[in-house]
């Protein structure tokens, strides 16, 4: 039986365990629950607990139904969903840094209790206290329902601040744990990321965090709330609310099918005529007294000058999602769909840059760069503070390499979870690359101890990305800097969403 363990938090106290070399302090309440009347409203405080509450066990997830990638597997999931987990080396006064994991899955699915996020790496090798976290998702956690009672003017955004309430609850109990609250990376991949570059652009979170970690994801999904009630519009006609009692009264089950057939209708709206969604019906929505402005925009104003960021992409991420079968002229259209009259010129700069790739790898090299590459490298060019820009380019060799460096391949590198179950079917046979692995977690725990991932294990100095060289990171088969790659591709960009 592994051996329990106290910490004192301002709730009250909690009982983790030993494990692995590190202690564990699970399924902590951040919030009180979103239930009953509170749901669609800002996480309130938690009312705390008499006695030892246990803390040795993950808590449920957010309501959701299954998605893709390390979501596809149902998931446990409860309405009470506002915990979070904390990895750490020592309960004692050590005043560690601390790394705020917020989990992707297209703000509709994940949770922050899943092995591949599992910290125990960086606490034994980087003696750094990692925290995980769930927040509201789908239509619970992103649906505007503004339209039915103006008192859920920011019910667009729950989420979001249920990120905010968790990262209060780090300033506020983080030292504990053993934890520095001085000292506090927030990092994310795809959706977490997303949330990333939204708290970056977000004036109620200054103050909360001096590093960030953006892994594929940037600062470009966020809604205009005249976008974000449409939204929660489409959910409520499908749920037949009619009134904000109404919300109150349906089942998580109600809301979940109501949510499923809204995205479902808004998707295929949105591809025959593009207003805004990105793919994501359900995202932060832009509330005036939360992202006063798109968080790019303030992110360019200086906002967060005083934070230091490390953020990148996969080389081929939307293969996660299959590989679209084209033949030349549905190539052509499905170009023109980004590049208007300049599709042929896209695709010839395309072809050039992966001659041998078949078309439907041409597809996938645009929507990777309009998903993730481009928005990640415009959150560096806005970006004031020092920011450290990477690309991920091993090649899984699963499904007979079909997956290529795909969405969300990067995680156990950055976490040294390799050995984690999954891992290995993502991964596919062939030699370990524990080798990648030690030096891209190396470069990870330099950052978060210090906001600068250089370290003697890099075969060259990572240096700060800047408009005119544009250095970027390259962890593949080879390590190493390469200025500007793809530099024609992502010319073809300029002045487009």
């Amino acid at each position: 039986m592994p051996r329990a363990v106290i910490a004192e938090t301002r709730s009250g106290p909690v009982e983790g365990r030993s494990r692995g070399g590190a202690l564990l302090f699970a399924g902590i309440p951040f919030a009180a629950p979103p239930t009953g009347v509170r749901r669609f409203r800002p996480p309130e405080p938690h009312d705390g607990w008499s006695g030892v509450r246990e803390a040795r066990r993950f808590g449920a997830a957010a309501p959701q139904r299954p998605g893709v990638g390390l979501t596809a597997a149902p998931l446990s999931w409860d309405e009470d969903c506002l915990t979070l987990n904390v990895c750490t080396p020592a309960v004692d006064s050590g005043a560690r840094p601390v790394l705020v994991w917020i989990h992707g899955g297209a703000f509709r699915t994940g949770k922050g209790g899943i092995p591949w996020y599992d910290g125990t790496s960086f606490a034994t090798r980087g003696d750094i206290v990692t925290v995980s976290i769930n927040y509201r998702l789908g239509a619970l956690g992103f649906g505007d329902q503004s339209d039915l009672d103006p008192a859920l003017a920011s019910s667009g955004a729950s989420g979001l601040l249920d990120q905010i309430a968790a990262l209060e609850w780090v300033r506020d109990n983080i030292a504990a744990f053993g934890g520095d609250p001085s000292q506090v990376t927030i990092a994310g991949e795809s959706a977490g990321a997303m949330s990333v570059g939204s708290l970056l652009g977000c004036p109620a979170a200054r103050g909360l965090f001096r590093r960030a970690i953006a892994q594929s994801g940037a600062a470009h999904h966020t809604l205009p709330v005249e976008l974000s009630r449409e939204v929660g519009r489409a959910v409520a006609q499908e749920l037949g609310a009619e009134r904000a009692a109404d919300l109150l009264a349906a089942s998580v089950d109600a809301i979940l099918d109501a949510q499923e057939r809204a995205q479902s209708a808004l998707e295929q709206r949105e591809r025959r005529n593009p207003n805004g969604l990105g793919g994501l019906a359900f995202q932060p929505a832009r509330v005036p007294e939360l992202l006063p402005r798109p968080p790019l925009d303030a992110i360019r104003a200086g906002l967060s000058d005083d934070v230091a960021l490390l953020c990148g992409t996969n080389l081929d991420e939307t293969t996660l999602w299959g590989l679209t079968a084209f033949d030349e002229p549905r190539l052509q259209r499905f170009a023109g769909r980004y590049f208007g009259d300049a599709a042929d010129e896209a695709l010839a700069a395309y072809r050039r840059s992966r001659p041998e790739a078949s078309r439907s790898r041409i597809g996938a090299a645009i929507t990777t760069d309009h998903l993730f590459r481009i928005p990640a490298i415009r959150l560096c060019e806005a970006h004031g503070g020092p920011s450290y820009h990477y690309l991920f380019s091993w090649a899984s060799r699963a499904f007979e390499g079909q997956l290529g460096a795909t969405h969300a391949l990067e995680i156990p590198f950055a976490f040294n979870n390799l050995r984690k179950p999954g891992v290995d079917a993502f991964l596919g046979p062939g030699p370990s690359p524990q080798p990648l692995a030690d030096v891209m977690h190396d470069a990870w725990i330099a950052f978060v101890r210090s906001g600068d991932p250089n370290t003697t294990a890099l075969p060259e100095a990572w240096p700060a990305y800047d408009c005119e060289r544009r250095p970027v990171m390259e962890f593949g088969d080879a390590i190493g800097v390469r200025d500007d790659p793809e530099s024609e591709r992502r010319a073809l960009w300029n002045g487009l969403r």
